[in-house]
């Protein structure tokens, strides 16, 4: 990649980022107490189990990201899927302060960082790879947590993209306007 390429890169991946937390911050927002803490069957966790992983990933990935094993010795893994917080506004700061993190370790690259070998469980990838590895992997989790969020709220969801049965005039909107360069996650 040119160092064009890779600077649009790592900012793409910033606005990926925040796209997605946006999205979990829109079916959260949707959600009681007690309905972060639903878990759909034994095999499945809660919303509060799935954002206690998500914030413990984070901060062992991205803490001192360029320089230390993505796996801190201080992560206790096993406990993200069984302790749960008490309310959504204790599970919101551990949320925010696991975005906050990551946020400002990729907003701190510089396109050349892009090729460093960094490691995760002692595996050596890139750091491009790791940033792509991890667009796979909080995407997932974020649509756990709609797909959670919907299911409990039913009717009453209120859609965080283009509702069900309007697309056509969701289109004819779009299509009667000129065109303009904006990312789609603009839209939230």
């Amino acid at each position: 990649m040119s160092l064009t390429n890779e600077q649009t890169f790592l900012e793409s991946a910033v606005k990926l980022f925040r796209y997605y937390k946006k999205l979990g911050e829109g079916a959260i927002a949707q959600l009681s107490d007690e309905e972060i803490l639903v878990r759909p069957n034994e095999a499945s966790n809660s919303i509060a189990l799935i954002v206690h992983h998500l914030s413990g990933n984070m901060l062992s990935r991205w803490t001192d990201f360029l320089n230390s094993d993505g796996e801190k010795s201080w992560r206790d893994r096993e406990a993200e899927f069984e302790e749960m917080y008490p309310n959504k506004k204790v599970m919101m700061d551990a949320w925010e302060k696991g975005w906050a993190c990551l946020l400002s370790a990729i907003e701190s690259l510089h396109p050349e960082d892009l090729s460093k070998i960094i490691y995760i469980r002692n595996e050596g990838q890139t750091v491009l790879e790791a940033i792509q590895r991890q667009l796979a992997h909080y995407p997932h989790h974020v649509g756990q947590i709609l797909f959670q969020a919907k299911a409990l709220k039913g009717n009453d969801f209120k859609s965080l993209s283009i509702p069900k049965g309007t697309s056509d005039s969701f289109n004819k909107e779009k299509f009667s306007q000129e065109k303009e360069r904006r990312h789609f996650t603009d839209r939230l």
